[in-house]
Parts: C-alpha cells; structure tokens; sequence
C-alpha cells in the first residue's frame, strides 16, 4: 500500500509539472529602442544565457520572426525599401497566436527564421522547449488584444527617438546590407509615423515602463527579482500586482479595447 501511495503521489508531482503553465511576459518598445538587449541583460542576470538551450527555464522570442511570406511584388518593394514593416498587417498574428497557445500548453515549439537580406522566410526552424517564463519581444506585441492578453507582465521599453534613429541606420547598414539613404528614407516614410500611430499608443497597455532600455539596471533587477520568485514558486504573492521603476506597486490593468487608439 506505501508503494502504491509512493508512486501516486509521484505521478500525481510530475502531472502538475506537465501541466504548470508558464509566466508570459511580453516586451514592447519602438524600433532599436533596447527590446532584445533588455531580455538578454534579464537572461544574463538570471544566469540562464549560460544554460543549454534544452534546460533553460527563461526562454526569449522575437516578433521579427514571424513576419509574414510576402507576395513577388511585395517582396520586389521590399527590396527597394518601399514595404512598410512596421505595420501591423506586416506580421502574421495567427502564428503568433498559435505558438503562444502551444507554449501555454507546455508544448515544444518551432519559431521560423526570417532573413532580413532577402525579406523571406529560411527552411530551417529554431527549436523552443517548454520553460517556466517567456520573454516575447517586438514593436506590435500589445497592438492586437487577443495576444497582448496571453501576457501576464508587460514591459514597454522608452528610448529617446534620436537614439533608436542612430541604432537603427547602424544595425540595417552593418547587418542587413541597407544603403544610407534608404534608411533614412524608410525611417520617415514608414518607420516613424507606423510608431507614433500603433507602437506608442500601446505604451499605456504596460505593468512596467522602462526609460534608457537595458541601462536602467534599477527597473532590470526590480524585474529579474520578480522573475526569480517566479522560478522558485513564489508567482502566487506577486502575479496580481507589479512593481513600478521606483518600486511602487502598480496593479496590472486589463485591456481597454481591441485596438489602441
């Protein structure tokens, strides 16, 4: 009977592990304003970057991977820097919603790869197990309601529109191969009005805003200590209620509508 009670009790433990879902956090800021740096600095001081991706328990995925397949003549724009990215319809909301869901689900997923040289989708695809917390980045992650409710802590990363001007022409010309001009040009025409018209707006959709990006190590490790709690079962006396910068408490509200205005 004590061995049967023993291997109850051990089924019923790993049911439960099978079953937790993980906390969802979802970043947003404009373009080149620190997104991705702030998720790795929260990696790095969670001492996760160093684990092997199979046995992490903070995980990282970028919007920019799910941008959607463009058609010959998008693609022939997008070459010419005359696509606008940074709209909404730019992504494809479905995916994103339905690798959310398998993630909730404690399901391994597989995130494209998108390369940004030829504006197109690569045939090999980046392998996420199941973790405890996701860090979910993007420009677009709080525009639609239906993903920005999956996310259970939203950071809005607040960088000065100068610096984020200066990173960007940088990253597109080292790493993308981009002309100065057509940055520039793709900056005016299509990056900073799709910012000020449905990035900013969603800036009032989040629990924890973020001056300076991954500089501000005070607003990171106020964040990283909450995600600790998190790993070490602690999620029930903080997941109502979050802290702000300066530590006061800042109740998460619920979305006001289906698209910010």
């Amino acid at each position: 009977m004590a061995g049967d009670s023993e291997t109850h009790l051990k089924d019923r433990a790993e049911n439960e592990q099978n079953t937790r879902q993980p906390f969802i956090i979802g970043v947003s800021g404009g373009t080149a304003s620190g997104k991705s740096s702030v998720c790795e600095k929260i990696m790095e001081l969670l001492g996760q970057n160093k684990i092997d991706r199979h046995q992490r328990q903070v995980v990282i995925l970028s919007q920019d991977s799910f941008y959607r397949e463009l058609t010959p003549e998008q693609k022939a724009k997008a070459l010419k820097g005359q696509f606008n990215f940074d709209h909404p319809d730019a992504f494809d909301n479905q995916l994103v919603m339905k690798t959310l869901c398998d993630i909730i689900q404690g399901q391994t997923v597989h995130i494209p790869v998108y390369d940004f040289v030829t504006h197109s989708r690569k045939a090999e695809f980046v392998t996420v197990y199941p973790a405890d917390v996701v860090l979910f980045e993007g420009i677009l992650m709080f525009y639609a309601q239906e993903i920005r409710d999956l996310f259970q802590m939203k950071l809005f990363v607040d960088t000065d529109p100068d610096t984020r001007l200066s990173r960007r022409v940088l990253r597109d010309i080292s790493e993308r191969g981009r002309e100065l001009e057509q940055v520039l040009n793709q900056y005016i025409t299509f990056v900073k009005p799709a910012f000020e018209e449905f990035c900013l707006p969603t800036k009032k959709y989040a629990d924890v805003i973020i001056p300076r990006g991954a500089d501000n190590l005070v607003a990171i490790n106020l964040i990283v200590q909450h995600i600790q709690d998190i790993l070490n079962g602690g999620v029930s006396k903080r997941q109502n209620g979050f802290e702000d910068v300066d530590g006061t408490p800042r109740q998460r509200r619920p979305s006001e509508s289906s698209r910010p205005h």
